[in-house]
């Protein structure tokens, strides 16, 4: 049978997790990691605040489709231009090219099955409709 904490969350209800080996609680309510867990807490809550600031500064909505991929490629290859030529500013350069190119037939072979479907599929339920 599997321990649990037995600390209680702030809605009241127990907590869930494993506690620490030989604890009564997890990290997250254990006396003796207070200072860690508030610490944790502090800067999760800092990351928090700097990713939705960095995401409205580049108008980045996330990776949920072609376009977002777009977005954060265009956003890598501005911030890459806009470094000091080297070798390695080069490199990162002709790999997001490579990525660009990559995106790009991504791209297209997604409206070329996006075409082949809209085709095929009335085709497919004419013949499911007369069986």
């Amino acid at each position: 049978m599997a321990r649990s904490c037995k600390g209680i969350k702030e809605s009241g209800e127990a907590c869930r997790q494993a506690p620490l080996p030989d604890f009564d609680f997890c990290f997250w309510h254990s006396p003796d990691h207070a200072q860690e867990a508030a610490e944790a807490r502090r800067l999760g809550g800092l990351r928090r605040r700097r990713e939705k600031t960095v995401q409205g500064a580049y108008e980045f909505r996330g990776l949920n489709s072609l376009d977002d991929v777009k977005r954060l490629l265009e956003i890598a290859i501005i911030d890459t231009l806009g470094l000091e030529n080297s070798v390695a500013r080069s490199r990162t350069i002709a790999y997001l090219a490579q990525v660009g190119i990559k995106t790009f037939e991504a791209g297209e072979y997604e409206m070329r099955i996006q075409a082949l479907e809209s085709m095929l599929m009335p085709r497919l339920l004419t013949e499911r409709s007369r069986r």
